[in-house]
């Protein structure tokens, strides 16, 4: 689990497509470097995000770290853009004694966006954003949280087609690499689970109303049938 709130920036050192006789085939392996700051109490296995990807630790030192990763992973987020020399935001998985700033980030990034627009506004910016993939468009609300490449924020409008923005303080721009990004450049997304597990709760409940049919919906719906079928004969 992270908060969203970025410890330090990383560096991409190297970038290797694996093959199939290696350990990960078909997956990549990358070493982040300049990641000394969330390296300090590092131990194999452990579990890093970078912009936002919640990626395991196979190797390290003082200064950088070795992580493999998925075909699926790959799919999910924008790894396949990355590069030797692309910044990455870094930040340790939570222990008990972290301050929660941000919101409950899980590291598992549902789909990319693409950065419309980035507007001037006052020391802020203001960025604009489409998804890839429109179903998740459900889980982003006004006002709402948003982890994008890691980042903790919040969601000031939403346009009718999808489109939402965030504005971005000074201090935020001078520790994320958001900053770095142009227009049509992509960012990892993650929606709040909360409105996952909201969805999938109602989506259970519904089901079982329906498949019992004694339940007040099942009677509701039988019942509004009942009724249109009359309608129907009696005019």
């Amino acid at each position: 689990m992270f908060t969203g709130i970025v410890e330090t920036i990383g560096t991409v050192a190297e970038y290797r497509q694996l093959d199939e006789t290696e350990s990960g085939g078909y997956g990549i392996s990358v070493t982040i470097e300049d990641a000394g700051p969330v390296l300090v109490d590092c131990h194999i296995g452990d579990s890093i995000a970078c912009s936002g990807i919640c990626l395991t630790v196979t190797e390290f030192d003082s200064n950088s770290f070795k992580v493999g990763i998925s075909p699926e992973t790959v799919k999910r987020t924008d790894i396949a853009a990355w590069k030797q020399g692309t910044k990455v935001n870094l930040e340790r998985a939570v222990s008990q004694d972290v301050r929660f700033g941000g919101h409950y980030v899980q590291g598992h990034v549902d789909t990319v966006a693409t950065i419309k627009s980035r507007v001037a506004d006052g020391n802020s910016i203001v960025f604009g954003f489409k998804l890839r993939d429109a179903v998740y468009e459900k889980f982003i609300v006004e006002k709402g949280y948003i982890s994008l490449d890691g980042t903790s924020l919040t969601v000031t409008t939403i346009d009718n087609d999808g489109t939402f923005y965030i504005a971005m303080i000074k201090h935020t721009q001078e520790h994320v690499v958001m900053p770095l990004k142009l227009v049509d450049d992509l960012v990892n997304v993650e929606v709040d689970i909360t409105g996952k597990v909201i969805e999938k709760q109602i989506d259970l409940h519904l089901q079982a109303q329906i498949a019992n049919s004694n339940s007040t919906l099942s009677q509701l719906i039988s019942k509004i049938v009942e009724e249109k079928v009359s309608e129907a004969l009696n005019k």
